[in-house]
């Protein structure tokens, strides 16, 4: 028998998280599903029981007094629980999920995506090395676990997230051995004037930057890592200029370390919009392909609604405001709650998020950065496909994303394409003189996340099967 309420999320990272707080308070009966044990997302992870002592960061309150306002509202709070397909029926949402090993169904009026970002990262040579970590999962080991890459680190980036994660680092009692930035110091300070609406972001930025000053780390601006060297573990990186449209042209630098934590900036997660039927437009600005949704989270599909960073990449103050505002949304959807959100909430979204596009903006990825993927760079980790393999699929006709998972099976692995797909669409449209609007992503297809059999079988059991006994011979 499937659970009936009348507002199911996605997603209890900010976003999912305060819509989920914001409908329950209007009377809506509701429920938050969430892959992770404790809700918070990834900017407000919560800290492993090992180090519960370690002393607070601004995300450990904020991501605490989410957790407590949520453990004390009425929403059904699901954890440790994947959804793996999304379908309508009549005019509800049927949402599968895999909760404890088994699949249970969950029927909703309305629906709400919060399903947040994953990290971009421009593939280079021997960007599979052990020793190799995202930028943004770099700081998922230190926020959890307080656990550093390695003891000598190279932290190459974009935005204010390679600074965060240097200066934990060091905070952390590791070594930074370098910070690589393709930005340059005059695309800061354009983004100054919007930095200035933050000030206590601002100054966060400020003693991160004066600390690794002040410890000569030294810093590569207008660089990127061109190639990572070792066997078992990192040995060293080479890291080398950017030209003006962020191809490598040379002036190449070695740097010792142990370790590299490699990042490109974050792209919403739009796969269970896709599942659910969300058209999608391409905004660069926005951190590439994104479903269609207005600033109160409203898609063009009666019953959906989409918030956070799955909606474009605003950070996290706008995502906890586009919650709240998708969450009244969703409310007045099933007849609950204003049928308009207060206009001081509209606004507060609005400046949060030309603050949080101001950041976007320094990781937009330049027409030349594939550069720094040569011939034999692996591509698609999973399927252990090359540049080469990819181009040689393009050139025998394979002409959008869905043509190349069909040859090679690029984006058919356990990560699903979240490592590979955007790196090989944008190879796509430049080896074809296209725009990267004439390459969508991949058509999505259940499940959104590995299934095993047993969990779809339930309580079968071949055992009961009539078998007959073999014919005589």
């Amino acid at each position: 028998m499937a659970e009936i309420y009348d507002i199911a999320i996605i997603g209890a990272g900010p976003a999912g998280a305060n819509a989920a707080l914001t409908a329950s308070e209007q009377g809506c009966r509701v429920v938050v599903i969430d892959e992770q044990s404790k809700a918070g997302g990834q900017v407000w992870r919560v800290k492993s029981a090992a180090i519960a002592k370690a002393p607070d960061t601004p995300e450990t309150v904020a991501g605490n007094a989410l957790r407590d306002a949520l453990s004390i509202s009425h929403a059904v709070h699901m954890s440790d629980t994947q959804v793996w397909q999304i379908e309508r029926e009549a005019d509800d949402w049927a949402i599968y999920v895999l909760a404890a090993g088994r699949s249970r169904k969950i029927m909703s009026r309305a629906l709400v995506l919060a399903s947040g970002a994953r990290e971009f990262v421009q593939p280079v040579p021997g960007w599979t090395t052990p020793g190799v970590v995202g930028l943004a999962g770099a700081t998922a080991l230190i926020k959890q676990d307080m656990t550093l890459p390695g003891q000598r680190t190279v932290v190459s980036g974009t935005g204010p997230l390679v600074f965060f994660v240097a200066s934990e680092v060091r905070r952390h009692g590791g070594t930074v051995a370098a910070i690589v930035t393709p930005n340059h110091r005059t695309e800061w300070l354009r983004a100054m004037p919007f930095m200035a609406a933050r000030p206590d972001l601002l100054w966060r930025g400020s003693i991160w930057i004066a600390d690794l000053m002040l410890a000569r780390v030294p810093i590569f601006w207008g660089y990127a890592v061109s190639e990572v060297s070792g066997g078992d573990t990192v040995t060293s990186v080479e890291v080398c200029k950017l030209g003006p449209y962020g191809a490598p042209i040379g002036r190449v630098s070695t740097i010792h370390a142990d370790s590299v934590c490699l990042g490109n900036g974050l792209i919403p997660a739009i796969e269970a919009a896709q599942l659910a039927g969300v058209p999608l437009e391409h905004r660069p600005d926005l951190g590439g392909w994104v479903p269609r949704a207005d600033s109160d989270g409203k898609t063009s599909i009666a019953g959906l609604f989409v918030c956070g960073d799955s909606a474009g990449i605003r950070g996290a103050a706008a995502a906890e405001i586009h919650g709240k505002l998708a969450g009244l949304s969703a409310c007045a959807f099933v007849g609950k709650g204003p049928s308009v959100a207060p206009v001081g909430m509209q606004r507060r979204y609005a400046r949060a998020a030309r603050f949080g596009m101001a950041m976007t903006a320094l990781s937009i990825p330049k027409p030349g950065s594939d550069g720094l993927t040569t011939p034999q760079t692996i591509m698609c980790r999973c399927e252990s496909l090359t540049r080469d393999d990819i181009t040689t699929e393009i050139a025998a006709g394979a002409q959008s994303s869905n043509a190349v998972k069909s040859g090679l099976r690029a984006g058919m692995g356990p990560c699903g394409g979240k490592f590979c797909q955007s790196a090989i669409a944008r190879l796509i449209a430049k080896t074809e003189g296209r725009p990267e609007t004439d390459v969508p992503p991949p058509t999505p297809r259940p499940p959104l996340r590995p299934v095993p059999t047993a969990a779809l079988a339930g309580d079968f059991d071949y055992a009961d099967l009539p078998i007959p006994k073999p014919a005589p011979l």
